[in-house]
């Protein structure tokens, strides 16, 4: 890692690379801001780009690709079987992973699809660190039901425990004698638990995870799309990993796993995934599923010109100065915020800044859905578009009541190599704006209502006429500025 002083103080993080491709950003005025999230119904998932200034919605399929990644795609062998990119991509996750099969997907939530179909029936449990939203719907879907088992610093939104997303190891032992582990279907860690702030897990912690799971001959599967910002966290937060490369905390993390999954719309920085095992019989239970809904297996849905660009990626994730600048640029944002009494998720994880909205606008009820409301408003005054994960992202139970959430955040995610310090200090000032106003600020209220993953498609209207009152103050203090 490079260690770089600015002799006259102010240090601010250092990018590692320089920009050679550039596009073309658009600021549009409040008055055009208003129409657009009222016509994307107060969901910032449903706004159209051209609308929008910074887009921290997600990391997944927007991080910057490298020269490397764009020249290797010109190297393509586009056939439907046998490709030799499918090998070389293959050959990459043996040499990084230490496993010897491995199946493609066109992402993530494919892979939990099919894992899912292959292990999940009625009535498995499925303990985890953290559920995310796509993999929780894959096993309740499929029958099964899920156990965060999370330890109890992991949902303290302001801390400074460096490991918040370590599974609680004497809370899995007691479920597994619980159920009894014919009725675990497998445990999941997430690398990186995205809904509690991107909050990363101890190699120590997997370690003793891995032991209870071969004691009760229990599959461990590790979600690996945000492997990147943990392996970082390992690297700089766990004494004895800091003398490690990060190839060999990843080797170490991979010797540890049954099975990993991962998108690389984030690990990798293109857009695919993939599943890989040393297991032949989980192997061949997967790949007929790999075929049936994914593709033949050297292509597995994904274009061969993204699987180029994958091997590069992942070689690219072993170098420090890849990794750390994601986590260095969400640091210095939560760091900024704090420093001004704006609530945020400490200590800063990977991913993105999450913003404490059950805070920042205390005076909203949680069934009013505070996170989703912040949102709006930040789109409203400044053009950035951050994303829900509070309550909107949870489903409702079977009789049709709310399902409230641990945490009400307002993720800004910090896709990797893709804005500009001065771009991160602009989002920075209109989210202390929105601070000094938040009593401007009201709830929203389902006016569509998908059953499965309504935060992607549901519609909100505001409880009151709050954005109109806001844009008035922000037209007042900013007078015919954007």
């Amino acid at each position: 890692m490079s260690n770089v002083k600015f002799y006259y103080g102010g240090n601010v993080p250092l990018e590692m690379h320089k920009v050679r491709i550039v596009q073309k950003l658009n600021l549009v005025s409040i008055e055009r801001r208003l129409e657009a999230i009222k016509e994307a119904g107060n969901n910032t998932f449903l706004l159209k780009n051209r609308d929008v200034f910074m887009d921290m919605l997600t990391d997944s399929g927007v991080n910057a690709m490298s020269d490397k990644q764009l020249a290797a795609m010109m190297e393509a062998d586009d056939s439907y079987a046998g490709s030799e990119t499918f090998t070389k991509l293959e050959n990459k996750i043996t040499e990084i992973f230490g496993k010897k099969y491995f199946l493609p997907a066109h992402q993530g939530r494919a892979c939990e699809n099919i894992l899912s179909q292959a292990f999940v029936k009625q009535g498995s449990v499925i303990p985890m660190n953290y559920h995310f939203t796509t993999s929780k719907a894959h096993v309740y879907l499929n029958g099964g039901t899920v156990e965060e088992i999370i330890i109890d610093e992991g949902l303290n939104i302001t801390s400074e425990y460096p490991f918040k997303g370590n599974m609680n190891v004497e809370k899995l032992k007691a479920l597994i004698t619980k159920h009894g582990a014919e009725k675990i279907a497998f445990v999941r860690l997430e690398a990186g638990t995205n809904l509690i702030g991107g909050q990363p897990f101890s190699l120590q912690n997997m370690k003793e995870v891995h032991t209870v799971c071969k004691d009760f001959d229990i599959m461990l599967i590790l979600d690996a799309s945000l492997l990147a910002d943990n392996l970082h966290f390992i690297k700089t937060r766990e004494e004895v990993c800091k003398n490690m490369s990060i190839r060999e905390i990843t080797r170490a993390m991979a010797d540890l796993s049954d099975v990993i999954y991962f998108s690389a719309r984030k690990l990798g920085c293109a857009r695919g995934g993939g599943i890989c095992t040393n297991d032949k019989a989980v192997y061949l239970k997967l790949r007929e599923l790999v075929t049936l809904y994914e593709g033949f297996l050297t292509y597995g849905g994904m274009s061969v010109r993204e699987m180029e660009a994958i091997v590069v990626g992942l070689d690219e994730t072993m170098d420090e100065n890849m990794i750390n600048q994601g986590p260095q640029f969400i640091e210095y944002m939560v760091n900024e915020l704090k420093k001004h009494g704006v609530p945020v998720v400490t200590p800063a994880g990977g991913l993105g800044c999450h913003i404490n909205a059950m805070e920042f606008l205390s005076h909203v009820p949680q069934s009013q859905y505070p996170a989703g409301a912040l949102a709006s408003a930040l789109y409203l005054v400044s053009g950035v578009r951050g994303m829900e994960r509070g309550t909107v992202s949870e489903q409702r139970d079977e009789n049709g009541n709310e399902t409230f959430s641990n945490m009400e955040l307002l993720r800004l995610a910090m896709p990797r190599r893709v804005f500009t310090l001065s771009q991160v200090n602009y989002a920075i000032d209109r989210i202390r704006w929105l601070y000094e106003n938040r009593k401007l600020v009201g709830g929203l209220t389902f006016v569509e209502e998908p059953p499965i993953l309504r935060f992607f498609f549901g519609k909100l209207a505001t409880a009151s006429d709050w954005q109109t009152e806001l844009v008035a103050k922000f037209k007042a203090d900013f007078g015919d500025n954007l």
